[in-house]
């Protein structure tokens, strides 16, 4: 009998049940185990037990009957003398706090990774962890940098300047208050899982989605591959579940990880006929990273190449022990093409939710996190997002980054209009005066004149932050004297997308694109079609505008001929990048290569009169042809390189010449030969060189 069956049957839940099953020493890890009749017998004993005991209490026992004391002969008074003084208790030494590193308005990565003694690597995979990807050389803020520092121990000052006063400290951010608010306990309230789909492309993530919430996402994606993440709540058992469909393809890394981030349950999608893949070890890694719990769905196992156990065997290579053989890991074979054992996935995931114990609070201001987010015909921008805690309602004004609105509409997954949105609901919200960034968080604050306030203060940190960094160049020019001293060319791009998700997916990718000789250059990147000002920032630039599921406005095309500037677009993220990569690989030079194909020995020395001289040679070993380049040495020292002029077999030209036979060479504009010299034969070729 499985756990959760025998909590239903004696009229408990699973936690207390796992509880008392390992007080009896049955080893029991989840509710979805199975437990043995004498495992069985013993924990419904207990539970007897228990409840006769609280039916029947014993009685208190009777106060003891208080016997007349005797009086006691009196005791001589001893001398009170001074206790010894005791040494004060120890108290924390302020005295001799760390050393605060000094710093600017930001902190390189490397040097972070040094102030805190740590690897950059490891550095690298806290930030992944709150969703920074950032290289070993780039900035940090600040305010995550001394986040990061606290942790370790290390104080950070931000550098000020001498005729800067102490002022009081700002107050802390929206989210942060929001977050420092406790929940009342009874205000904490079961909510529903949010859980992710992740692995590798074409095994089947959003064909079982599709199975779950029966509608059709795979026929709307340009080549079966979904291109950015959706979010969508589905009902089963009168439970709730929110599934946030992560983008498949390996470009769309950055996504996928920040997908996992949002989630309570990442479900890692594996083809029982193609097994574990390399994109499946990387969305392993990002639920890791992320934390979250993690389950895993055996997709198509009713293909006849189908072996579950062979990926039950790689999931324990991997760290994922299965449940059947010991482990942690639940496994479900499914089948998204006949609906096997999606039920028994649905189900799992619920008794994983109810074990977790997933509570959130309905009440105050509502905060969450930007699922994502596109310029829409008609409604302007919209972010689709998912309410973390709090209730969102139409009306509020929230703050989300930079930007900032007052909700108009709220719109479910099924296109109805809502009023409210409570904990671990995804909508799209309708109002904010521009198009956030996917994965920004969100919150509700009092009112219109609070939320515009908090916006114009990030929008001036950040230009302040901007004029403290290094400029770019920003005229042609520039970049070609820059192109010229650095020897490093650059290739700049104009990238426009249909959403947020898509161009951070696509920005993402580019940038893997590692090269020492060529750099790209993001001249602008945005959301929405192509314009004629983008044409024409892009003439300025010298650069290739792309475009990804948009299309290019009539001004814009004539723009582009007139300008002479080219536009590409896309439907499919990795022809993109390949296109790139070609690109770059065009700006270089190629490179001469020289290959040696033949060695000849000069045996005599023909004077033919005012023809000049020829040497009679033997080919030692490989070729000649009469294109070939040719390199006169003697005593080991090269005394010509230059061309054949003349290639004789007896008294004809010939084109080539092979190993062991004699022929006449006459080299151009040399006639020096003598007896004993080598000749040595070469190609050379023009090859692209590589990035």
């Amino acid at each position: 009998m499985r756990v959760h069956e025998l909590a239903k049957k004696l009229g408990t839940t699973n936690k207390d049940l796992l509880e008392r099953l390992r007080e009896v020493g049955a080893e029991v890890r989840t509710a979805s185990n199975s437990v043995t009749p004498e495992q069985e017998e013993k924990v419904r004993l207990l539970y007897e037990e228990e409840a006769r005991a609280a039916a029947n209490p014993p009685a208190a026992p009777p106060p003891p009957v208080a016997e007349p004391e005797t009086p006691a002969a009196p005791e001589p008074t001893p001398v009170e003398e001074p206790p010894p003084e005791e040494p004060p208790p120890a108290e924390p030494e302020p005295e001799t706090p760390a050393e605060p590193i000094i710093v600017k308005n930001f902190v390189i990565v490397k040097d972070l990774a040094e102030y805190l003694s740590i690897k950059p690597n490891q550095l690298i995979a806290q930030l992944m962890a709150r969703n920074i990807f950032a290289s070993i050389n780039e900035k940090l803020d600040f305010k995550i940098a001394k986040d990061i520092a606290d942790k370790y121990g290390v104080v950070l000052e931000q550098e000020k300047k001498a005729s800067e006063k102490k002022a009081a400290p700002p107050p802390p951010p929206p989210e942060e208050q929001v977050r420092a608010q406790d929940d009342a306990k009874e205000d904490l309230l079961p909510r529903p899982p949010v859980v992710t789909f992740l692995g590798h492309v074409d095994h089947g993530k959003t064909s079982l989605l599709d199975k779950i919430r029966h509608a059709h996402v795979v026929a709307s994606e340009h080549g079966g591959i979904t291109q950015h993440i959706g979010a969508y709540t589905v009902a089963y058992n009168d439970n709730k579940i929110t599934f946030i469909d992560t983008p498949g393809h390996a470009a769309f890394t950055a996504m996928r990880a920040r997908g996992a981030n949002l989630t309570d349950i990442a479900v890692i999608i594996i083809a029982a006929d193609d097994g574990i893949m390399p994109q499946t070890r990387e969305a392993i890694q990002h639920a890791r990273a992320a934390n979250v719990s993690i389950m895993v769905a055996v997709n198509k196992s009713d293909l006849p190449a189908a072996n579950v156990e062979r990926v039950k065997q790689q999931l324990q290579q991997e760290g994922l022990a299965p449940e059947d053989w010991g482990g942690q890991t639940i496994v479900c074979p499914v089948s998204a093409h006949t609906g096997d054992g999606i039920d028994h996935l649905l189900e799992m995931i619920l008794l994983q939710a109810e074990v977790m114990e997933l509570k959130a609070s309905g009440k105050g201001p509502a905060q969450g996190f930007v699922v994502e987010a596109r310029l829409e015909p008609g409604m302007g921008p919209t972010a689709n997002v998912l309410v973390k805690r709090g209730t969102l309602t139409v009306g509020d004004a929230i703050v989300c980054g930079p930007y900032w609105g007052r909700i108009k509409a709220l719109i479910s997954d099924t296109g109805t209009k809502v009023r409210t949105a409570g904990p671990s609901m995804a909508v799209k919200c309708l109002g904010l005066n521009n198009v956030p960034d996917a994965g920004a968080e969100f919150v509700a604050v009092a009112n219109d004149r609070e939320a515009r306030k908090i916006a114009e203060e990030r929008v001036d940190a950040k230009r302040t932050e901007k004029l403290g960094t290094t400029r770019r160049p920003t005229t042609l020019d520039d970049l070609l004297r820059q192109t010229d001293a650095t020897e490093k060319k650059e290739l700049n791009l104009v990238v426009k997308a249909d959403v947020q998700g898509s161009l951070e997916a696509i920005l993402h990718s580019l940038s893997e694109i590692k090269s020492e000789k060529v750099e790209l250059n993001f001249v602008l990147t945005g959301v929405g079609n192509i314009t004629e000002n983008d044409v024409v920032l892009a003439s300025a630039s010298n650069a290739i505008v792309l475009g990804f599921n948009v299309a290019s406005e009539g001004g814009a095309n004539k723009a582009a001929k007139r300008e002479e500037v080219e536009i590409r677009l896309y439907s499919i993220i990795y022809e993109m990048v390949d296109d790139i990569r070609q690109a770059m690989t065009g700006l270089l030079k190629p490179v001469a290569k020289e290959t040696v194909i033949g060695h000849a020995a000069v045996r005599q020395i023909f004077d033919i009169g005012k023809t000049g001289r020829i040497a009679g040679c033997m080919l030692s070993d490989g070729r000649v042809t009469a294109r070939s380049r040719a390199r006169l040495k003697r005593d080991g020292a090269v005394v010509y390189e230059g061309t054949i002029s003349s290639l004789k077999r007896f008294q004809n030209d010939a084109s080539e010449v092979r190993e062991g036979q004699e022929c006449g060479i006459r080299l151009d504009s040399h006639a020096d030969y003598q007896a004993g010299d080598e000749i040595e034969f070469y190609e050379v070729k023009q090859i692209a060189q590589e990035l």
